[in-house]
């Protein structure tokens, strides 16, 4: 059967008449035809595959015959079975096909309009995009629905079967820990107990009781799906969702008495992390593969380990800086004095310059936070002087600092003009 040729909007062409822009023309005889040039010179037609030739049937044929062929093809190319390049790509076509011939009202559209009708919404099927399966099913799952999900007694399909009865992935879990403040400074390794859910011993993760073995759900014939015909004003729609009573699996079976069917059970394992140096309160450490146990063989999932940092009674950090005070004497901070401040590496030797005035911040470089993921940056640790004013004085002390006072009263200072 000869593929016939849609325009843009659904009319077939033919020797007998030409089409411009969209619009039927009628032929030019004598010289050469000038709508014949300008259409060549205007636009380019893609040709695709017509539905009907794609099934094999004729333009009347019947929804039964368009069913037997369907049957035919999708067993012929499917690629489980087919392993030529392109077998896929023609499976796809063929599912799109049969959705559409299968249903009066696409197929109307169809008939009418061409792929145009489908996808510019003169039939109300519009949105799919220039893709041509933005509105259609997988055709995998409409091969699995049409022929009734039979697994292995298909021929040679049970491959995709297996989709629904899929590996899952098991759940990420969470552990808080805290740290002391050097520990967050400087990296540590830590012992962990995580509670989590591992792969049962007695199923070996299947969940199926020992001596027993899985039959198939006979809600969904194995297919996994609870297919369910809805009528709208657009007509007749499958609603594919997943069998309710062996979620999606394919088969039901008698639960192992110890996980109860889940395939894992909850226990403690000693896990050992290592903290790298610089993290701080709110970072997070993933371990990969310490989570939950996955599923019918699924990977497990990931530990994520949320760091808390208790506070230091002497030091304040911000980032990779590292803040603290110190207190010195109105005399020290007029003379200058050498304290010792308290830093992440231990006790340091300060110099506190002679003139020092009250909230000065001194600078001691590279005794701050190692850069996460960078151990040889470090940030600076800024020290804070506090000046303490007394607010009494003994008797030599009030004495020698009227002595003071009077000698700088005697300082010349001047003259100023108001």
């Amino acid at each position: 059967m000869q593929s016939q040729l849609r325009s843009g909007a659904g009319l077939r062409a033919s020797s007998s008449r030409h089409v411009v822009a969209g619009r039927p023309v009628q032929p030019c005889s004598g010289a050469p035809c000038r709508h014949s040039q300008q259409s060549r010179s205007r636009a380019s037609v893609v040709v695709r595959a017509d539905y009907y030739d794609l099934l094999g049937v004729a333009r009347g044929a019947t929804t039964k015959e368009i069913k037997q062929a369907y049957r035919m093809k999708a067993r012929k190319f499917h690629p489980d079975v087919n392993k030529e390049p392109n077998a896929e790509e023609t499976f796809k076509k063929i599912g799109e096909a049969y959705e559409v011939l299968s249903d009066d009202n696409k197929k109307a559209v169809y008939d009418r309009y061409g792929e145009a009708g489908l996808k510019g919404g003169m039939g109300g099927f519009g949105g799919g995009g220039g893709g041509g399966q933005g509105d259609f099913s997988n055709p995998f799952d409409l091969f699995e629905s049409f022929f009734g999900g039979q697994g292995g007694g298909m021929g040679g399909f049970g491959g995709r079967q297996q989709t629904r009865t899929r590996a899952v992935p098991g759940e990420d879990e969470r552990f808080d820990l805290q740290l002391d403040f050097l520990e967050a400074v400087f990296g540590s390794s830590k012992e962990m107990d995580v509670d989590r859910l591992a792969s049962c011993g007695t199923c070996e993760g299947s969940g199926v009781k020992s001596g027993t073995t899985p039959s198939t759900c006979p809600q969904c014939q194995g297919s996994g799906q609870f297919v369910q015909a809805v009528r709208t004003p657009l007509g007749a729609f499958q609603q594919v969702s997943t069998c309710p009573r062996c979620e999606g699996m394919g088969q039901v079976f008698v639960p192992c008495e110890k996980c109860g069917g889940d395939g894992r059970v909850r226990e403690s394992k000693r896990i050992q992390l290592k903290v790298p140096a610089g993290v701080d309160s709110g970072s997070r450490l993933r371990v990969r593969g310490e989570g939950n146990s996955g599923r019918r063989g699924g990977e497990s999932g990931d530990l994520y380990v949320f760091i808390a940092v208790k506070d230091h009674p002497e030091l304040r950090r911000d980032g990779t800086t590292i803040h603290s005070d110190v207190e010195i004497s109105y005399v020290d901070a007029i003379l200058g004095t050498q304290v010792k401040v308290t830093t992440v590496d231990g006790p340091v030797e300060l110099k506190i310059p002679s003139g020092t005035q009250p909230g000065t911040t001194l600078l001691m470089a590279k005794r701050g936070v190692p850069r996460l993921g960078n151990v040889q940056q470090r940030g600076d640790h800024q020290v804070h002087i506090r000046v303490k004013i007394p607010k009494s004085l003994s008797g030599d002390e009030k004495k020698l600092v009227e002595e003071l006072q009077s000698l700088q009263s005697k300082t010349k200072v001047g003259p100023f003009k108001f």
